[in-house]
């Protein structure tokens, strides 16, 4: 299907949010066509270049987006609230007239991670957490196993743990990429211990 796109310097991974200030003029006509229609539109990592005036080199593998709010917040200017969806893939990018758009198919999150490694992602969660508490960062935290839900609510689980690790743009793109839940988890794992580690080494804990 053929989708409106808007290529940024971050990555959108499903059930995030994302805020826009939209004032280039062809985002602008994509936002208005967008809200006229089911108000989705596609996200990719710039992987070089810049986002304005075009000439970037864009990511493949992207996250739908669904508009929850557009408003005006000055002329020329909107505010945009929208949330991230279902991955998607680009299979070709059309030309940017009147703005960036493409080709793409719609990507499941693949199978789903197993019991056993989700469970290891919350123990990753659980020592990261603990790490930010001891450093006066935040606060510690309990959950339940979450190798005791089912299929389904082990992969929004692993979505959701990426707002706890917070990875960067080019970590949370090869989340994006993973094609199953296991290596999702297990690289989310990885990230989480080594977030953890770095902090214990700045505040000086051993």
């Amino acid at each position: 299907m053929t989708a409106p796109m808007f290529p940024l310097g971050s990555v959108l991974l499903p059930g995030a949010p994302l805020g826009l200030s939209v004032f280039e003029p062809r985002y602008l006509v994509m936002v208005e066509q967008c809200l006229a229609g089911d108000g989705r539109f596609g996200v990719v990592l710039i992987e070089r270049g810049s986002e304005v005036g075009g000439g970037d080199v864009r990511c493949r593998t992207g996250t739908m987006a669904s508009i929850v709010r557009a408003a005006p917040i000055e002329e020329g200017r909107w505010r945009v609230l929208a949330v991230g969806e279902e991955r998607v893939r680009v299979l070709e990018w059309l030309p940017d007239d009147p703005f960036p758009r493409a080709e793409i198919e719609v990507l499941g999150d693949g199978p789903p991670p197993s019991p056993e490694v989700v469970t290891g992602l919350g123990a990753a969660l659980r020592r990261l957490l603990d790490a930010r508490s001891r450093a006066g960062a935040g606060a510690s935290a309990t959950f339940a196993d979450p190798g005791s839900l089912d299929a389904e609510a082990r992969h929004q689980f692993v979505w959701g743990a990426t707002a706890i690790v917070a990875p960067g743009p080019f970590d949370a793109q090869h989340l994006l990429e993973c094609e199953n839940g296991d290596d999702r988890a297990e690289l989310l794992t990885r990230l989480a211990d080594e977030a953890g580690e770095l902090l214990r080494l700045s505040t000086g804990e051993q």
